[in-house]
C-alpha cells in the first residue's frame, strides 16, 4: 500500500499554506506517497493561482482514493477570503485542521502528520486552553511520554538532535518543573529516535541546568538531585547517555559527531544552538506519539505572509523526515 501522510495548513494567515504547496511542487516526481493537505479549499485554490503552481489537488474520498494530492476541509463555516493576521477565525480553524489529522493518525487512515505553523498567542485569545501542538498531541493520544526532538544540519551535511526536557515554560518556572522522571523519558525517547533514524549508535550527552553543569553544587543542585540519578537510571538500561554536562561545551562536542543527540533542560537551551546551524532546514520531530508527527521549525511569519518570499525548506525537511520514519517502520513490522 502506498503511505498516507496528511499535512494541516496551520493558521491560514501565516506562511503555514505557502510553504506546504512549495515543498509538495518540489517533490520528486517518483515519489509515490499520497498527500492530504487539510485546510481550506478556496484559500488553497488562490494560493495555487497566485504561485503559478498545479499539484493537481483532487477531493478527499478516504483512503481508497486514487491520486496523489488530495485536499479536506473539516471546517463547515465558510472561511474568510484573507484573514487578519491572529484573527479568532483562522485561529480556531487551525486548531480543527490539527485535530482532524491527529484523528485520522490515531484511527490508522494516515501514517503520518506534518503540522504547518499556527498561533498560539491567537488561540488562547479565544478562550481555548493551549500550550503547543505537542502537548495538544500528547493529550488527543492519552499520551503523558513525549518529548520534542528538534534535528536540523548545517550546509556540511553536520547535524544536531535535541530533545527538551522541559518544553514551552517561563524561564523561572523550568527549576520547579524539572523532574527526574522528565529527563529520564527524554534520555530514552531521544535514544530511541536514534534507533528510528538508522544510526549506527545512540550516545546522548545530558546538558546540566545551570552554568558549568552546576559546580558540583556550587552554582546549583539540580544536576545532583535530579540530572544525574536519572543519567545513571538511564545507563541501568543500558542507554548510552553521559551527564550532567556543561551545555556550552557539550553543543560543540555533538555538533563535532561525538554525541548523536543531545538532551536539554529547557526551550532556549536547546534550539538556540540547533538554529543556529540549522535555521532554514529545522524540523520539529514529536517524540513518543502513538503516530508519526513532523512540522517545520519556525512559526508563522506574518509579516512576509502572502508575498511568495516563505521559504519551503524547513516544511520540505519534515516532510521528508515523516517519509523516511513512515517507510523505517513499515520495514521493522514487515
Amino acid at each position: 500500500m502506498k503511505p498516507w501522510i496528511g499535512i494541516t495548513l496551520g493558521d491560514l494567515s501565516g506562511i503555514g499554506p505557502e510553504v506546504a504547496l512549495r515543498a509538495l511542487s518540489r517533490l520528486d516526481a517518483a515519489d509515490d506517497t499520497r498527500y492530504l493537505l487539510i485546510g481550506d479549499g478556496p484559500c488553497v485554490e488562490r494560493l495555487l493561482a497566485r504561485l503559478g503552481l498545479k499539484l493537481g489537488l483532487q477531493p478527499y474520498d478516504g483512503p481508497a482514493s486514487r491520486g496523489r494530492f488530495f485536499l479536506f476541509d473539516p471546517k463547515t463555516d465558510p472561511m474568510e477570503d484573507d484573514p487578519t493576521p491572529g484573527s479568532a477565525t483562522a485561529a480556531l480553524a487551525a486548531l480543527s485542521y490539527l485535530t482532524d489529522g491527529a484523528m485520522r493518525c490515531l484511527n490508522g487512515e494516515l501514517d503520518a502528520l506534518v503540522t504547518a505553523p499556527l498561533n498560539k498567542e491567537a488561540i488562547i485569545r479565544t478562550g481555548r486552553r493551549f500550550i503547543g501542538q505537542t502537548e495538544f498531541l500528547s493529550e488527543l493520544a492519552h499520551t503523558e511520554r513525549t518529548a520534542m526532538m528538534l534535528l536540523g544540519d548545517d550546509d556540511r551535511g553536520r547535524w544536531l538532535r535535541v530533545a527538551l526536557a522541559t518544553t514551552h515554560l517561563p524561564l523561572k518556572h523550568v527549576p520547579d518543573q524539572l523532574t527526574q522522571a522528565k529527563v529520564e523519558v527524554a534520555i530514552d525517547l531521544a535514544a530511541r529516535a536514534c534507533q528510528d533514524l538508522d544510526l549506527g549508535r545512540a550516545r546522548i550527552g545530558v546538558c546540566g541546568l545551570n552554568p558549568h553543569a552546576g559546580e558540583g553544587g556550587q552554582m546549583g543542585t539540580e544536576e545532583i538531585s535530579v540530572i544525574a540519578p536519572a543519567v545513571r537510571a538511564a545507563q541501568q538500561r543500558r542507554i548510552d547517555a553521559v551527564g550532567p554536562l556543561a551545555a556550552d561545551s557539550l553543543f560543540y562536542q555533538a555538533f563535532q559527531g561525538e554525541y548523536d543527540a543531545v538532551v536539554a533542560m529547557y526551550h532556549d537551551q536547546g534550539l538556540v544552538p540547533l538554529k543556529m546551524i540549522g535555521f532554514e532546514r529545522g524540523i520539529n520531530w514529536t517524540l513518543g506519539l502513538p503516530f508519526i508527527r513532523t512540522s517545520p521549525d519556525h512559526g508563522t511569519a506574518y509579516d512576509i505572509a502572502g508575498q511568495g518570499k516563505a521559504n519551503p525548506s524547513s516544511m520540505l525537511a519534515a516532510i521528508t523526515l515523516a517519509k523516511r520514519l513512515v517507510r523505517r517502520r513499515a520495514q521493522k513490522s514487515a
